[in-house]
């Protein structure tokens, strides 16, 4: 199934992506196919899922991998409207009862913590316009995780109470970053299990 040519409202997106074999990113009308991942970003996320979901086991969080859809903005007033922003982060935790966009349940409206593991080709749009929006309209994330695969770097906003938005940045193997809002924590060293940076094979 090939793009289609012309803006579509959220309710022709949403009947496109339902169809779709492939997984898509829909901003304000326009759809865009969403590109294969290296080895090192699948092995980073699965590293990140694995160690969540354990830390979670049976609490009221859940997370979940990169098929689940994020609506990221406020309920549309019209479902013939081009504007919204739905896409499939990396990592979503969910605390508590899921809440869906419809009745089909595929469209998560309120995550907790997002984390995106880096990409050359995503890279701008997760620090730009997609976290913009995260920050606008999603209440209910807390945490905002950005995760590099070509080095040991993770980055980390936290909401405050204020609704402003703390930065921290981790780098090394032997970072830790503290997700205090879901009792759980990141270990670069888990985080990049099986992962040979380029500098280490440079002689």
């Amino acid at each position: 199934m090939g793009l289609p040519k012309s803006i579509l409202t959220e309710d022709e997106d949403l009947a496109f992506e339902r169809a779709a074999e492939e997984r898509h990113v829909f901003v304000d009308g326009e759809v865009f196919s969403t590109a294969g991942e290296s080895w090192e970003h699948g092995t980073a996320s699965t590293n990140i899922l694995r160690s969540l979901a354990n830390q979670l086991d049976d609490g009221p969080c859940e997370a979940r991998s990169g098929n689940t859809e994020v609506r990221i903005g406020p309920l549309p007033k019209s479902p013939k409207r081009p504007a919204g922003l739905y896409s499939y982060p990396d990592i979503v935790v969910v605390y508590g009862e899921p809440k869906f966009l419809d009745e089909h349940k595929d469209v998560l409206l309120n995550p907790k913590v997002i984390v995106e593991t880096l990409s050359e080709s995503t890279e701008a749009f997760d620090r730009g316009l997609k976290f913009v929006r995260y920050q606008q309209f999603n209440p209910t994330l807390t945490d905002y995780i950005l995760v590099s695969q070509d080095r040991p770097q993770i980055e980390h906003y936290q909401r405050q109470k204020d609704s402003s938005w703390k930065y921290t940045i981790h780098q090394g193997l032997d970072a830790v970053v503290m997700i205090k809002s879901i009792k759980c924590k990141l270990n670069a060293a888990d985080v990049y299990k099986r992962i040979t940076f380029a500098s280490e094979t440079e002689d």
